[in-house]
């Protein structure tokens, strides 16, 4: 169920016990650009979550390279996406990758 909803592009559904039986949360697509734009979130930053949820994940050199910024800027905007629970990190400080948090 969880992949067949990631391989749909929907957010993994919501597991929980309730009163003895399953009850599961289907959850829909949260990262469409009316919805970031009502977020918050800089331009850049809107673009950055529509990439890695084309891509699968963006990186630093990624960011930098789409927008012209420089590494302290897209690591800032970076780890504000991360802190803000758009996005995890994976990889060492080199090759981070950040992916969206569904």
């Amino acid at each position: 169920m969880i992949n067949e909803c990631l391989a749909s592009g929907l957010p993994e559904p919501v597991l929980e016990e309730d009163q003895g039986g399953l009850r599961v949360t289907f959850r829909k697509d949260i990262y469409t650009e009316a919805n970031l734009i009502n977020l918050d979130l800089n331009e850049r930053q809107i673009k950055a979550v529509l990439m890695a949820k084309e891509n699968g994940y963006i990186t630093n050199l990624q960011y930098q390279k789409e927008f012209g910024v420089t590494d302290r800027t897209a690591l800032r905007d970076l780890n504000n996406l991360v802190e803000r629970r758009f996005f995890y990190s994976s990889g060492s400080t080199r090759d981070r990758r950040y992916h969206l948090k569904y």
